[in-house]
């Protein structure tokens, strides 16, 4: 039968390099929240899912109004964000119970697909840490500021090769997160893999989707937007 599945979505970003009158999460896209879209996916790919949603304070009752108007029925448990990310994922496992597995992905990453989250789901019930990831395709510059200006870092050489970019969402045998994140904040936490790293776990990895990008400037819901117009649906499709 398996592990219950929870999804934490985080969501309690402001959004301030999106440069909008409201967070990103907010904005809509397609015609709907791109929050909203984001659990959506979940949902369809896993009836059933609990949703742990992690918001800004300041906007919970935003979010509530705006799930009433649009007739937007998900149970969900409403977190309050905390100061930083390590804090605000604290904050939503509290909500999760032990001999879970738990998704935990940023609620401004609406293009994954159905099919790859169905897929992270399966393997995540042998895997206890399964992180998507994608391998860097562009060439990399090992750069350091003097001044105004930026300039070659001396005796410095990267290895495309062994460069990967991670994803969300991330999975994990929910005691295993739990666990990771009884330890102290520390600023080397980027992501929740790295929580987990550090508390001496192993990870496992999967190569991610290209659609599955993080909606973080105005170039990306542009980029977005172009996505979402094609057609078939380029979401509900492979795209690694």
């Amino acid at each position: 039968m398996g592990r219950k599945k929870y999804l934490i979505v985080m969501a309690a970003g402001s959004g301030t390099r999106m440069g909008a009158e409201k967070p990103k999460q907010f904005i809509e896209l397609g015609g709907k929240a791109v929050l909203q879209m984001t659990i959506e996916k979940f949902l369809k790919a896993c009836p059933g899912i609990k949703v742990v949603t992690v918001l800004p304070e300041a906007h919970m009752e935003y979010w509530k109004a705006y799930c009433i108007d649009r007739n937007f029925s998900c149970p969900q448990t409403l977190v309050k964000g905390g100061i930083t990310r390590f804090h605000s994922v604290q904050n939503a496992l509290a909500k999760v119970p032990e001999g879970a597995l738990v998704a935990v992905h940023d609620g401004v990453r609406p293009l994954i697909s159905v099919e790859f989250i169905r897929e992270m789901f399966e393997k995540a019930e042998a895997k206890p840490a399964l992180i998507p990831v994608l391998p860097c395709v562009d060439t990399m510059k090992v750069l350091v500021r003097k001044g105004d200006e930026l300039v070659t870092a001396e005796g410095q050489s990267v290895d495309r090769s062994v460069l990967y970019g991670a994803q969300t969402p991330q999975i994990f045998y929910s005691e295993i997160l739990k666990d990771a994140y009884l330890q102290p904040f520390d600023t080397s936490f980027t992501d929740d893999a790295s929580v987990v790293l550090k508390n001496g776990k192993n990870l496992s990895y999967l190569i991610g989707e290209r659609f599955n990008i993080k909606l973080t400037t105005k170039d990306d819901l542009i980029l977005a937007g172009a996505i979402l117009s094609l057609s078939p649906s380029p979401c509900d499709a492979s795209s690694r």
